[in-house]
C-alpha cells in the first residue's frame, strides 16, 4: 500500500460564494413521487457559458489548465499519490473561465459496479454536468464499452482493506482526482451497493445549490464512539473534538481541497486508528471538519443506510425487497433541514443493495424515479 503523504500540511481559507449555478427543471416528476419541498430555481442566462464545462481539464504534465478536445479521456496517469494531492489541492481557476458546474461522483468499489445499467439511465441526457471517477482494486479488470459513461473513468489505485487507513488513501485519491477538473464543484462518495433514490435533475440542482456539504458527524460517548479515540492523538485532538459519522460524505468543492491539503490530522489518524481499535473513515473526516469548518456542514449524509438490525455492517437489500413503498419511505419518510427550510427530501442515494435488486429497480425506474424505459 502507498501511503498519502502531503508537502502542504496548512489549511486554505474558507471561501464563502458558491459558484454561478446552473439549475435544471424538474419536469420528469412522477405521479408516485410526491414534488420535491424546496425551490427549483430558474436557468441562468445562456451568455455564461463561454467554456462548455467538459472541456475544462486540468493538464497533468504541466501546472497550467487547459482546454481539451475530448472529454473520453482516460483518467490514468503516472503521478504519484504525493504530487496528485499537491496537485489538486492547489488547481488554479482562470479568472476569465466561465464554468458549467458538476458534479463529481466518486465510486470506491471492490471491481464490478453491478447497479451500472441503473446508473446509466441515471445519467442519460445530462452531459456536462456530470464527472465519474471509479477506484477499483488494482487487479480488477473492467471492460466498459465507449457507450458506457464508465468508459475511462478509472483512476490510477490502490488495494483498500475494510477498517484501514487505506480507506482513506482511496477516498482522497478520488477527491484528488476529481479535484483537478475544476468545473467539479460537489463531490459526492458512492460504492458499489450505492443506488439513486431520485432522478438526476432534482440531485443535481439539491447538491449545486445546497449552502452547505453533507458530512454526518456527532459526539458519540459509547464505546464504538469516544472510546476508539487515541490518547496519543493529544494535544492536537482532544476528545472532546472527536467526532463520528458515516463514510459516505458529499462536500463542496473549498472542503474537498481541505480534505486533500490536510497532513497533520491525516498523519494521526494513519498512526493511531487502527483496525478494531479505530476505524479511520468513521472519524477523520467528521472529526477534522468539527474541529475546523462546523459551519459549512448540515451536519448530515444524503445517503440512507439501515443500521437497526445493529452489527458491524448495515442492512442488505435484495430482489424481495424492492417495491414503491419501500422506497418512497427511504425517500420521504424523514424530515431535514435544506438551506434553512424543513424538508422531506433528505436522501439522494441509498445503500446496501444486492446485485440481484437490479431488474426490480430497472422495471420501477422509469415510474418511480423518472428514468426513459
Amino acid at each position: 500500500m502507498i501511503g498519502c503523504l502531503y508537502s502542504k500540511s496548512i489549511l486554505f481559507p474558507i471561501f464563502t460564494s458558491l459558484p454561478t449555478v446552473y439549475s435544471l427543471s424538474s419536469s420528469s416528476s412522477s405521479s408516485s413521487s410526491p414534488p420535491p419541498p424546496f425551490p427549483l430555481p430558474q436557468p441562468p442566462p445562456s451568455s455564461l457559458q463561454h467554456v462548455p464545462s467538459e472541456f475544462i481539464e486540468t493538464n497533468m504534465t504541466s501546472d497550467r489548465t487547459t482546454i481539451v478536445s475530448s472529454k473520453r479521456q482516460s483518467l490514468m496517469h503516472n503521478i504519484s499519490d504525493e504530487e496528485l494531492l499537491l496537485r489538486a489541492s492547489t488547481v488554479p481557476i482562470p479568472v476569465e473561465a466561465k464554468i458549467v458546474p458538476k458534479v463529481a461522483f466518486m465510486f470506491l468499489t471492490y471491481g464490478p459496479l453491478p447497479f451500472a445499467p441503473l446508473w446509466e439511465k441515471y445519467f442519460q441526457g445530462h452531459e456536462g454536468l456530470y464527472s465519474i471517477y471509479v477506484h477499483p482494486h488494482p487487479s480488477y479488470n473492467d471492460s466498459w464499452p465507449e457507450t458506457s459513461v464508465f468508459y475511462g473513468r478509472r483512476i490510477p489505485s490502490q488495494p483498500v482493506y475494510w477498517g484501514t487507513a487505506s480507506l482513506l488513501d482511496a477516498e482522497r485519491r478520488l477527491l484528488a482526482n476529481a479535484l483537478l477538473d475544476i468545473s467539479n464543484q460537489r463531490f459526492v462518495l458512492l460504492s458499489e451497493s450505492c443506488i439513486p433514490l431520485l432522478n438526476f435533475k432534482i440531485t443535481y440542482n439539491y447538491l449545486i445549490n445546497s449552502n452547505l456539504s453533507f458530512v454526518e458527524s456527532y459526539d458519540d460517548p459509547r464505546k464504538a464512539g469516544r472510546g476508539r479515540y487515541s490518547p496519543n492523538m493529544w494535544p492536537a485532538i482532544n476528545i472532546t473534538h472527536w467526532r463520528k459519522g458515516s463514510q459516505w460524505f458529499e462536500v463542496h468543492r473549498d472542503l474537498a481541497i481541505h480534505i486533500v491539503s490536510d497532513d497533520k490530522y491525516y498523519q494521526l489518524f494513519r498512526d493511531y486508528c487502527h483496525p478494531h481499535a479505530c476505524y479511520s473513515d468513521e472519524h477523520y473526516i467528521p472529526t477534522l471538519l468539527n474541529m475546523h469548518y462546523p459551519e459549512i456542514s448540515s451536519n448530515r449524509t444524503v445517503t440512507w443506510v439501515d443500521w437497526s438490525r445493529g452489527g458491524a455492517h448495515p442492512s442488505k437489500f435484495g430482489w424481495g425487497d424492492i417495491t414503491d413503498e419501500f422506497l418512497n419511505q427511504i425517500r420521504y419518510g424523514s424530515k431535514c433541514v435544506y438551506n434553512g427550510n424543513t424538508t422531506s427530501v433528505c436522501y439522494l442515494f441509498a445503500r446496501k443493495f444486492a446485485p440481484n435488486a437490479l431488474d426490480p429497480l430497472l422495471r420501477i425506474a422509469p415510474l418511480l424515479l423518472g428514468f426513459d424505459p
